[in-house]
């Protein structure tokens, strides 16, 4: 099967892979910042979890056959507490690059960031876009779910309503991650109340030194991919 990551050209996600037609600010972004010419080699993927092979101009030709790349057997999620400036941001983009497949904010008791439901709402707009994004530098077939919700309390609400498994929190103590483990919560920079830690009472240790929380959520990812299909 061909390699989407050593296919030549920048990767973009369309509706139609047999009629491909690009977004204007995708168009924008291939002509202006990577100067992309008429004739020059692209990827196009449907974000369904099929690609192929095309070349760029006014209009997008196909170049190669619809190659179909099999989903994972096991989802893979992570929930990071609201932390301040382009925090956020930093942990969609990162995750979404590692091959995280569903992503969860949510407000922690210590989190400083604080976002009422128009905040909510706006920001889950604009972290998707950052998702869709990075899942076009990486070159995913997929984008990654992206939501943010209140609390805690919302994020366990999600686990029986879409069938997810029982998230573990990144903590000191814990265990290390393995390929049982498939939702990490990363806490704020304040560390997890004692009612959040009842909470979720199953924890993963991430390492023997103490990070931010940025760097958590990039730690949790990898070794989150690493252990997928794992049987030890």
């Amino acid at each position: 099967m061909p390699d989407l990551r050593t296919s030549p050209g920048p990767h973009v996600f369309v509706d139609d892979l047999d009629a491909p037609e690009l977004l204007a600010a995708d168009r924008h972004h291939l002509t202006k910042a990577l100067r992309l010419r008429d004739g020059d080699a692209i990827t196009i993927s449907d974000a369904a979890g099929q690609w192929r092979t095309a070349r760029y101009g006014t209009a997008v030709e196909p170049t190669g056959p619809v190659v179909s790349v099999p989903a994972p057997e096991a989802a893979l999620l992570l929930g990071v507490a609201l932390t301040k400036a382009a925090k956020p941001e930093f942990a969609v983009q990162k995750a979404t690059e590692i091959g995280m497949d569903r992503i969860v904010l949510f407000g922690a008791d210590r989190s400083v960031a604080r976002w009422d439901e128009s905040k909510r709402s706006r920001n889950t707009e604009r972290l998707a876009r950052v998702a869709r994004e990075a899942a076009m530098q990486s070159h995913r077939v997929t984008i990654p779910n992206v939501s943010v919700v209140a609390d805690l309390d919302e994020v366990l609400g999600l686990v029986p309503s879409l069938g997810l498994p029982d998230p573990v929190r990144a903590d000191f103590g814990g265990d290390p991650i393995g390929p049982q483990h498939r939702f990490v919560l990363i806490g704020p920079e304040g560390g997890w109340s004692d009612e959040e830690r009842r909470r979720v009472p199953r924890a993963v240790d991430l390492g023997d030194t103490v990070l931010r929380a940025e760097t958590a959520s990039v730690v949790a990812c990898s070794l989150l991919v690493a252990s997928r299909g794992r049987s030890d």
